[in-house]
């Protein structure tokens, strides 16, 4: 289900999927945000994945939108999915950000789509769409601000200037710092951590985090109270117990 743009490989219960076009510093044009779409897709329906790793290929995330697509009248959104077909999915699988080398624009807001970033100490972030004359509409403007501190957002926003990956880390931006050229691998060793565990457990978590931004608690609370009645009726949390008791491994189906 690769596509020249974007390729993907399963990797026992990962999804890895890479942005190919180094070329282009991987810019996100029409295609992309189409094999995007196609490979998160795949991640959804497949019962035998768990977690999705996504980077860019040959030591660069992505540097945004192509720009030249964009005058040419090409779009990088996906209606109803946003920016490279990803920044406004709602997964309810995991899936993890290895960013080498450039995360701009778009690229970073692809980043912040994630659940988990793991960066490259060379990494750079940023957002300089003001320096184009525009906003970081795929969910920078909106996201910053909720993962970071106010003021340190708006840096990022209104000066457009880039940071690397260690300060993103200290502003609690990245999960994981590694050395150039390990992002990728310590992202799919982090995956292999998440598939060890409920992967209903997991999808109520992002659920019930999602619901819970911005609403009063007794909403979120709701929210929370309809995701567990589902997951105690589950096998998943029988097996989950058994295997404690039994001192093994639980084996999950989902169900």
């Amino acid at each position: 289900m690769s596509t020249p743009e974007v390729r993907t490989e399963q990797l026992d219960s990962t999804l890895l999927i890479t942005i190919d076009r180094p070329q282009a510093r991987n810019a996100v044009n029409a295609a992309v945000a189409a094999g995007l779409a196609a490979a998160l897709d795949r991640l959804e329906a497949d019962p035998d994945l768990r977690v999705g790793v996504l980077t860019g290929a040959e030591g660069t995330f992505s540097a945004g939108m192509d720009l030249k697509a964009a005058l040419r009248g090409e779009s990088p959104e996906i209606e109803g999915r946003g920016f490279g077909g990803l920044t406004e999915t709602e997964l309810t699988k995991p899936l993890i950000a290895a960013v080498e080398g450039w995360a701009m624009g778009g690229g970073f807001e692809l980043a912040l789509g994630c659940d988990l970033i793991v960066a490259a100490e060379d990494a750079r972030f940023g957002l300089p769409e003001v320096k184009r004359g525009l906003i970081a509409a795929g969910g920078g403007v909106i996201r910053l601000p909720q993962r970071i501190p106010h003021h340190l957002a708006m840096e990022f926003l209104l000066t457009g200037e880039p940071v690397d990956g260690r300060r993103a880390a200290e502003l609690g931006l990245a999960n994981r710092v590694t050395a150039p050229g390990e992002a990728t691998a310590v992202a799919l060793r982090l995956a292999e951590q998440l598939t060890l565990n409920a992967p209903l457990a997991l999808a109520a978590v992002k659920q019930i985090v999602r619901a819970a931004h911005g609403v009063p608690e007794a909403d979120a609370f709701a929210v929370q109270r309809k995701e567990m009645a589902g997951l105690t009726a589950s096998a998943d949390v029988r097996e989950g117990m058994t295997a404690f008791a039994e001192r093994r491994a639980p084996q999950w189906t989902g169900k």
